[in-house]
């Protein structure tokens, strides 16, 4: 197990009070963030519901006795914990490593508070080293596809090991591309929500409040704008 990924997550349960409505996000240092705040509850009979961002998180955290409800069930959602694929200084990000972002940003935008929880590796000047994820509907995805492939952003269908499309907890299809070059990443933002079958994409603008970097202990807060 990760030593930053542990002290990143360690860190992040150490701010979840008793009686709180929290998010669970998806990917390696979520889970790892799940098991810690499962042996936190335990031991201190903490009254704590969660809010799973996909169904792997749901049953991981079930089988570590959390008590999971649908995001409908709560009127509130106090703290949401998630990692991130890249964090740029204003701590935005790009998400969807894991195939979750849809879950994961319907959670984020209803959570009074997003904390992420990741290493120093993950922290870039810029973002747009790693991939930006698209979900998309099925129906008419090539061209979708194609349209990307026109605004020069290396469109590629993320594929499982069988060489099938990956298909995410929604039914949907998720199209990286390549951001690396594009200034405007909140026009980019808008102009892919508005493309017809796009469902949600990996871009997190002004949504992360507090980010922990695990490696060097460091807890970095949105700047207020």
């Amino acid at each position: 197990m990760n030593d930053h990924k542990v002290k990143a997550a360690q860190m992040a349960v150490d701010l979840i009070p008793n009686q709180a409505i929290v998010g669970l996000g998806s990917g390696s240092t979520a889970s790892i963030f799940i098991d810690l705040l499962a042996k936190k509850a335990h031991e201190e009979s903490m009254d704590i519901t969660c809010v799973a961002t996909s169904g792997q998180t749901q049953q991981l955290a079930l089988g570590f006795g959390l008590k999971v409800v649908d995001i409908d069930a709560v009127d509130r959602i106090d703290v949401t914990v998630d990692g991130a694929d890249e964090v740029d200084p204003d701590l935005n990000g790009i998400k969807g490593g894991g195939a979750a972002l849809l879950f994961e940003k319907i959670v984020a935008v209803n959570s009074q508070k997003n904390i992420w929880v990741v290493d120093s590796s993950k922290k870039h000047p810029r973002l747009g080293s790693y991939k930006l994820p698209v979900e998309v509907v099925k129906f008419g995805v090539h061209h979708v596809y194609n349209y990307l492939k026109t605004q020069d952003l290396k469109p590629v269908y993320r594929q499982q090991e069988d060489g099938n499309y990956l298909t995410t907890d929604s039914g949907n299809y998720i199209i990286d591309i390549d951001i690396s070059r594009v200034d405007d990443l909140s026009k980019l933002a808008d102009d892919l929500k508005a493309l017809t079958g796009v469902v949600e994409h990996g871009l997190f603008i002004n949504v992360c409040d507090v980010l922990l970097v695990g490696n060097t202990g460091e807890a970095i807060y949105r700047k207020e704008d």
